[in-house]
C-alpha cells in the first residue's frame, strides 16, 4: 500500500527495485525523462521498478513515467517549439517570480534556521506570508499547467510516492495513491516552491516543495534491495552538511540498511546543456538529448546492477 500524508517516512515493504528522482527544474526534469529513454532504448526499462518516487520537478517525471513511454515523453520534448523567452520561478519553469529573488529569499532563511525541521516552518511561513491574500487564480493556472503534462490523471497501479512539505506546519508529507489526493494536486504541490509558485492548497492544508523535506527524498526506498537515484542536481544541497539533507547522507543510510544504491549525475554535456538557470525553458531539449545520450552510455553497466 502506498503511503499516506504523514510527517514521517513510512516504513517500505521489502522490495527488490527502486527509482527515485530529485528535483532539478524545467531542464532537470528533461534530463530525467531523456535518461530513462535513453537506458529505455538500449533495453533497460527502469518504469518497472517496484517503486518510485518522486520529488519537485522529479514528481512530474516520476508520474509522466508511470503515465507514458519513455520515447513518446522524450519526442513530445524534443518537439516542442522553444519559447519565445525563458520563465523563471516555478521549480518546473512554471513561475513568475525571478530565479534570483527566490534564492536570495530561501538562501535567507536556511542561513537563519537552527535545523532543518526549522528551516521547514520557516519556509512555510514566508511563503504563507507572500502569498496573503491571493485569489486564487494562481493555483488553478498552475494546476491546469501541471496536469496538461502528465499522460494520465490518475495514480498508476505500482507504488508511486510523491514528497511534500506542509506550509502550515512544516512537517514533511508523502502523497500517494490511497492518500485521496489527485495525482495532479500531489505533482503540483510537491514543485510548489512557495514563491513563484505560492503554497498550493489541497483541503484545508498548504503544501511547498517536496524538496524541502530532504533534497532527492531517497530514504523513502529504504527496504529496497536495489536503489537507482537520478539527481538533475548532482548530488548538491545548499543545507549545512549536518543536516543531513545531501544525497550522499540518503545513499550512506541506504546502504548502512542493506541496499545496494547506484547514482547517475549529469556528465559534462548535460551540465552545459543546463546552463546557469535549471528553470529556463529553452534548455530542456539540449537537456533531454544530453539525458538521452548519457542514458545509453550508462545502460550497459546499471544493466547488471539492476537486472
Amino acid at each position: 500500500m502506498d503511503a499516506t500524508p504523514t510527517s514521517s517516512a513510512p516504513t517500505s515493504p521489502l522490495g527488490d527495485r527502486a527509482l527515485v528522482l530529485g528535483g532539478g527544474g524545467s531542464a532537470g526534469n528533461a534530463w530525467t525523462i531523456g535518461i530513462v529513454a535513453g537506458l529505455s532504448e538500449a533495453g533497460l526499462d527502469v518504469t518497472e521498478a517496484d517503486l518510485i518516487v518522486g520529488t519537485s520537478a522529479g514528481s512530474t517525471a516520476a508520474a509522466q513515467i508511470t503515465g507514458g513511454k519513455p520515447a513518446e515523453l522524450l519526442a513530445g520534448i524534443l518537439s516542442a517549439t522553444p519559447p519565445q523567452r525563458p520563465r523563471a520561478g516555478g521549480p518546473d519553469g512554471g513561475g513568475v517570480r525571478p530565479a534570483a529573488d527566490h534564492m536570495e529569499v530561501t538562501a535567507a532563511i536556511i542561513a537563519g534556521a537552527e535545523d532543518a525541521a526549522d528551516m521547514r516552518r520557516r519556509m512555510g511561513a514566508a511563503a504563507l506570508q507572500a502569498d496573503a491574500g491571493s485569489d486564487g487564480s494562481a493555483q488553478a493556472r498552475w494546476r491546469a499547467t501541471v496536469a496538461a503534462r502528465l499522460p494520465r490523471q490518475d495514480w498508476p497501479a505500482r507504488p508511486l510516492r510523491i514528497t511534500a512539505v506542509n506550509a502550515r506546519t512544516g512537517e514533511p508529507v508523502v502523497f500517494g495513491r490511497d492518500s485521496g489526493v489527485d495525482l495532479a494536486d500531489a505533482v503540483a504541490a510537491s514543485c510548489a516552491n512557495g514563491f513563484g509558485v505560492g503554497p498550493y492548497a489541497i483541503g484545508g492544508e498548504r503544501y511547498i516543495d517536496g524538496g524541502y523535506r530532504r533534497n532527492e527524498n531517497a530514504d523513502l526506498a529504504a527496504g529496497h534491495r536495489r536503489v537507482l537515484v537520478l539527481s538533475p542536481l548532482g548530488g548538491r544541497t545548499r543545507h549545512p552538511l549536518e543536516w543531513g539533507m545531501q544525497l550522499a547522507a540518503q545513499v550512506e543510510e541506504l546502504r548502512a540498511g542493506g541496499s545496494r544504491v547506484e547514482t547517475v549525475l549529469p556528465d559534462e554535456a548535460a551540465r552545459r546543456a543546463f546552463g546557469d538557470n535549471l528553470m529556463d525553458l529553452s534548455a530542456r531539449r539540449p537537456a533531454a538529448r544530453a539525458g538521452r545520450e548519457q542514458g545509453r552510455a550508462l545502460a550497459e553497466e546499471l544493466g547488471a546492477f539492476w537486472s
